[in-house]
């Protein structure tokens, strides 16, 4: 009930060792610290606080461009269930979730913008964990390239779940394709750069949220 700012920080002593994997030294090897490290990072302190299970954890950054064209999103998935103070809550379908905090640009304005279709964006049902509190769902976005292009993917929970928390089921792992022109589809990984032709569409479906507590029989 207060509006964010810097004084929220003040009571609080954030304690993080030289050397550890979230501060690491030269020349340790570091990647996507904002985008994809802090939504587990959030993902565990609330697990740890017994509120709320994982959310989808990951911005599944797109990124693609040619010589004419650059662009990049981030795209929404499952917020975790949770509970507080006594009162719980299913957790929101098709949201940003914790730092992430861009909006999509609009189907008209990506498709005047760039020589790209947006052949769906839709919530995929089914993707959230089940529980007491149910964890809100992914969605599925398919973009189609007029041109060729260079499209990159830096995504997470492709393979691990994002749990569920005190009985509540996990919810659905993410999934990354890419559909040819001829109809042939090759399954990607979190972390892709992939060349696409005209007709080639790229398909990114992202984790849902987890569940809280057992569901009722």
């Amino acid at each position: 009930a207060i509006p964010l700012n810097a004084g929220c920080l003040k009571p609080i002593d954030i304690i993080v060792p030289e050397g550890s994997l979230l501060n690491p030294r030269p020349p340790a090897a570091v990647a996507a610290g904002n985008v994809e490290t802090s939504q587990v990072v959030v993902d565990a302190l609330f697990a740890a606080m017994g509120v709320m299970a994982a959310a989808q954890g990951s911005m599944n950054n797109l990124t693609f461009g040619n010589e004419h064209h650059q662009y990049y999103e981030t795209i929404c998935g499952g917020a975790g269930a949770g509970m507080h103070a006594g009162r719980g809550w299913h957790g929101e379908s098709a949201i940003h979730t914790h730092m992430t905090n861009t909006r999509l640009t609009d189907p008209e304005v990506l498709e005047f913008r760039y020589p790209v279709l947006l052949e769906r964006f839709a919530v995929r049902r089914g993707s959230g964990g089940r529980g007491r509190w149910h964890g809100g769902d992914g969605v599925e976005r398919i973009i189609r390239f007029l041109e060729p292009m260079t499209v990159s993917l830096l995504t997470n929970r492709r393979r691990t779940a994002p749990f569920g928390l005190h009985g509540g089921g996990d919810a659905r792992p993410g999934e990354n394709l890419l559909r040819r022109a001829d109809g042939r589809t090759e399954r990607l990984g979190s972390t892709a750069s992939v060349q696409v032709q005209p007709g080639d569409a790229i398909i990114i479906r992202t984790p849902g949220g987890g569940g809280y507590g057992k569901a009722a029989d």
